[in-house]
This record gives C-alpha cells, sequence and structure tokens, in this order.
C-alpha cells in the first residue's frame, strides 16, 4: 500500500515518527527558553545533516497583518551574509544594462527575460528593476508575486541605484515578510558558521524587526522566537532577553 500515515482505531490519522536522528538531537533540547546564544550553540549541535544546513530564525510578531497598517515587510543586509551566493535578475534596458553587468548581475534584460519567464524559466533567487521597466514586470505579476520574486520598493529591489542594490543582495541581504498569522520566517547563515557570527546576524534581524514595529502593534510584539537547522527541531529563545538588546 506504501502509506505512512497510520489510521487509529478512532479513524483519526496518526502522523509518522521523526527518525532516529531527529529523536536523538531532541532530547538535547530542553523545555525551556534560551537565551540567544545558548540556543545558537545548540542548534550547531542538532544539525546532523550530511549537507550544511541552513539555520533559520522564525518570529511570532504580536501583528495582524489583515490590516495594512500592521504588516511587517522589509530587507536588511546580515553582516554575515546567509552562506548561500544568489543569482540576481535585473531588467533594465539602456546604460542601466552595462551598469547592471558591472555590479556582477547573473541575467540582465528587458522584453527577452520577461518572455523566457513566461515560458517556464526561473532559475535565479532575486529580481530587480529599474522604475521605467515596471509597466513591462507588471505582466509577470501572476509568476513572480507567488513566488516572492516580484521586485519592490520596499525591499529595494525596485530602484536606479543597480549597483547598491546588486552588491547589497551579493552581500548577504535578506527580505522578511510577515505570513498570514504575523510569522516572520527568514535564513540568518549556515551551520558551518561560527556561532559568534551566527548570533551577529540573528542580533540584525531582530534588532530591524524591532526598528519596524508598526505603530498599530497592541501587546507584547516579539510574542515567540526560535531557531533551528535545516532538519533539525526548532528551539525556543526567550523574547524578553532578545528585545532589551533592540
Amino acid at each position: 500500500m506504501g502509506g505512512i500515515t497510520a489510521i487509529t482505531t478512532k479513524g483519526e490519522r496518526k502522523m509518522p515518527k521523526f527518525g532516529k536522528k531527529y529523536q536523538e538531537v531532541a532530547k538535547l533540547i530542553e523545555d525551556k527558553l534560551y537565551d540567544p546564544q545558548e540556543a545558537i550553540e545548540l542548534v550547531k549541535k542538532t544539525a546532523t545533516a550530511k549537507f550544511d544546513e541552513s539555520v533559520e530564525l522564525a518570529v511570532k510578531l504580536g501583528v495582524d497583518p489583515k490590516h495594512a497598517d500592521q504588516q511587517v515587510r522589509g530587507a536588511v543586509v546580515l553582516p554575515h551574509g546567509t552562506g548561500k551566493s544568489k543569482r540576481v535578475l535585473v531588467f533594465a534596458k539602456g546604460d542601466k544594462v552595462k551598469e547592471a553587468e558591472a555590479a556582477g548581475a547573473d541575467f540582465v534584460g528587458s522584453d527577452e527575460l520577461v518572455a523566457k519567464i513566461q515560458g517556464g524559466w526561473a532559475d535565479f533567487d532575486v529580481a530587480v528593476a529599474t522604475p521605467d521597466m515596471m509597466g513591462t514586470v507588471g505582466r509577470l505579476g501572476k509568476i513572480l508575486g507567488p513566488r516572492g520574486l516580484m521586485p519592490n520598493p520596499k525591499v529595494g529591489t525596485v530602484t536606479l541605484d543597480l549597483t547598491r542594490a546588486i552588491n547589497e543582495i551579493k552581500a548577504g541581504k535578506i527580505e522578511y515578510r510577515t505570513d498570514k498569522a504575523g510569522n516572520i520566517h527568514a535564513p540568518i547563515g549556515k551551520v558551518s558558521f561560527d556561532a559568534e557570527k551566527l548570533l551577529e546576524n540573528f542580533q540584525t534581524l531582530i534588532d530591524t524587526l524591532n526598528k519596524v514595529k508598526p505603530a498599530a502593534a497592541k501587546g507584547q510584539y516579539m510574542r515567540s522566537i526560535s531557531v533551528s537547522a535545516t532538519m533539525g527541531p526548532g528551539i525556543k529563545v526567550n523574547p524578553l532577553k532578545v528585545s532589551a538588546k533592540g
């Protein structure tokens, strides 16, 4: 039959158990809220995959994203990058094509790139556009929008300063955005990073989220924080210890 979901006598679905490695490292985590430094060091210990796992930060914010004035969205350059090189596509014409190429863009073009993407191609991680190209790029809204790849002035990807935008992305700029439940998920590096570098990236993102706190947000702003490796369990961080530094 091949199914891994078991059905109990009451007809309830029973989820499959985690693997042995996951269960073993999960035992290292106590049922408590950790200081940021402890949590980062523990993440490195719980990474057991054969590849260099990403370290992810998840933050539950006390906002209601249904209201426009409580949406949290932006971008920040992490001091030590994410450990992943990003392929940058730039929509531009004229002199801006040379500027983008000189700055290290992986793909540069206009209508021909739009047609290529409409044909199903999507071999890039970030898209940047000059303002005059947005009329053309707008045709890709239904394709790029759901993937989070649509250029947007709020995160600096619609700009005339292509050199700065490309340099920041290549240096480790990440975007953050609340989902429908008010959660933010973002990479802050790789498990191969020194704990100190991961902690600095962690604190940079937390400080940024504190700075962009919506005025309409009520009650505790940072409700819960956790860090985890790609294949590892989540480790809860004490939001009060973090906010005190913000």
